[in-house]
């Protein structure tokens, strides 16, 4: 390894980037010595082709792979073998981390890591402690994601969920890959459903009946028991509208209780926008005259229609109906253009996939007031069925029955909630075993990879006691240990890990990640014995490199919301 290649290390920027850059400034050299061209027949640069490195299936054929000379093959007119072994050749004069390269038919680059590399890449990862898994990011983007937004209309249920883990996990890899994150709760604070609950809350103050449309549980008459006497008198002022007073009031009481219970989830936002706003604001009529001078709206039976058609959708949709009362649509435009006002560069919407129809016409809106419609992206994600003992649970806030989030979070814990929403694609159905989920045994995922993370930290307690402390280095150590070097490896694929989830906007696999070193780690403390007094040089650097497995199943649980443990 040359000395150039150690100081182009960087634990802040993945593995497979600074492979991919090692292969491209390979490539560079080579047209510049003249041993490959720069494109077949002229002196021009070749067109743009992307460098892929990509790890094989086989861990036989090295750590990253690159097909770059099967892809230049056919316009630099070369056969790729040629191609593959002058990228060699380059890659042996400026390795960066690559220690070997193996040109395998029909044009394939098999690169292996360096040990000498890989060793420093440990003690660096030990360095950057807490930080080591979040990515450099010179230009990061603002962006804003919003979800879970339930209608303040009751608790939050175990249905709200998987939307409140999904956005909560989606904003922590985005700022671990060093994005500029803001976390936002819309809620409904004046429609049609706030003030069917004050019209429950009205009836079960009085002793009424609660109405067909309303909503019923315990929380109802919480409220109802809660209700001020000003507020009570408010509502029955002459001219006022009882049902919309008292339903703001309970409205605000249970927004108050969401925060609460998210709070207790590990979820916490930035801001909470209440569709009010948007109109008390002048938010929808600017968003709608931006429409109206584009062309894009027009009159039809007294209601006001968005041309939405002339973007692909199905149909047109309408933004005010004939009444004179705005649809959702209409807060929808209003809140686009109230976020894209306040510099956020991408949107992110989180969903259920029942809003699979709204997502096209929103979209639509942003590109005919101007706004890229790339920049709005909604993630649509699927059920989640709780199940016990084989039987689903039934949730509804109008019957009143359904079980709060603060009642399981309470039975299973936020870890085992948090590990198996993350577990899971956004668009695959989960059927969410609670039993499972509160086993503390091998076969509940998150206790097996937190049991990691403390039989750790029970060695280093063990090592301690014994007099022994890990080294300040691995330098040196692992080269001739193939399973200490696979360890090594494997921790330092965390930054990869946190790019691809943040790219995918996906999180299962830091879970699948997570579970593969606790594996790894297992299989370590297997074939290798770390607190050897009669070998105290080689029990300090196995200290060490343990030492930094910890530290990386601490960060990789903390990306997702979970704590690590120091004893089981």
């Amino acid at each position: 390894m040359t000395e150039p290649a150690l100081r182009r290390f960087d634990v802040t920027r993945p593995l497979r980037t600074l492979v991919r850059e090692s292969v491209e400034r390979a490539w560079a050299r080579a047209v510049e010595s003249g041993t490959l061209p720069a494109s077949a027949g002229a002196t021009a640069p070749a067109a743009p082709v992307e460098i892929e490195v990509s790890r094989p299936d086989n861990p036989a054929h090295g750590d990253f792979a690159t097909n770059l000379a099967l892809k230049l093959a056919r316009p630099l007119r070369r056969p790729p073998l040629e191609i593959a072994r002058a990228l060699a050749d380059e890659l042996g004069r400026d390795p960066g981390p690559i220690g070997s390269v193996d040109v395998a038919p029909p044009g394939f680059l098999n690169m292996r890591l360096d040990a000498a590399a890989v060793e420093q890449g440990v003690d660096a990862a030990c360095a950057a402690g807490p930080l080591f898994g979040r990515i450099a990011n010179p230009r990061p983007r603002r962006i804003n994601v919003e979800f879970v937004s339930a209608n303040p209309t009751g608790p939050l249920h175990i249905g709200n969920a998987r939307g409140a883990f999904v956005g909560d996990l989606l904003c922590r890899v985005l700022e671990a890959a060093g994005q500029a994150v803001t976390r936002e709760y819309y809620f409904n604070d004046f429609g049609s459903q706030v003030r069917q609950l004050g019209a429950s809350v009205l009836a079960v103050r009085g002793g009424r009946e609660v109405p067909d449309d309303g909503y019923r549980g315990a929380y109802v008459h919480d409220l109802a028991r809660e209700l001020p006497d000003e507020i009570r008198a408010r509502a029955l002022e002459p001219g006022a509208d009882p049902d919309a007073v008292v339903g703001r009031w309970a409205s605000e009481r249970v927004r108050a209780g969401i925060e609460a219970s998210l709070a207790r989830l590990g979820v916490r936002f930035d801001v909470w926008t209440s569709e009010g706003s948007l109109y008390r604001d002048g938010w929808v009529d600017r968003a709608v005259e931006r429409l109206r001078e584009g062309g894009w709206l027009y009159e039809q039976d007294g209601a006001l229609w968005f041309r939405s058609t002339a973007f692909g959708d199905d149909k047109d949709r309408v933004v005010r109906r004939s009444n004179g009362q705005f649809t959702y649509f209409g807060s929808d435009i209003g809140y686009l253009l109230q976020k894209f006002d306040r510099g956020f560069e991408h949107l992110i919407y989180v969903w259920g996939a029942d809003h699979h129809g709204t997502v096209a016409r929103v979209r639509n809106a942003a590109q005919a007031m101007g706004f890229d419609k790339d920049a709005v992206e909604m993630l649509l994600i699927a059920w989640v069925r709780f199940v016990r003992d084989g039987q689903e649970l039934s949730m509804s806030k109008r019957s009143g029955e359904f079980i709060t989030l603060d009642e399981l979070l309470a039975e299973i814990g936020v870890d085992a909630a948090r590990w198996f929403i993350a577990a899971r694609a956004h668009t695959s159905g989960i059927d969410f075993d609670i039993e499972l989920a509160k086993r503390q045994s091998s076969e509940n995922p998150v206790y097996y990879v937190q049991y990691a993370h403390a039989r750790i930290s029970s060695i280093l307690r063990k090592a301690a006691e014994a007099g022994m402390r890990p080294a300040d280095s691995v330098a040196g150590a692992l080269a001739d240990d193939e399973v200490a070097l696979g360890l090594a490896k494997l921790l330092l694929r965390l930054p990869e890990v946190v790019e691809d989830a943040a790219t995918l906007h996906e999180t299962h696999g830091i879970t699948a990640y997570g579970t593969e070193l606790a594996t790894a780690f297992h299989a370590f403390y297997r074939d290798r014995r770390v607190i050897d007094r009669a070998d105290p040089v080689t029990s300090a650097t196995r200290l060490a490199l343990v030492t930094a497995t910890r530290l990386t199943l601490a960060n990789t649980l903390a990306l997702l919301g979970i704590s690590a443990p120091d004893s089981m």
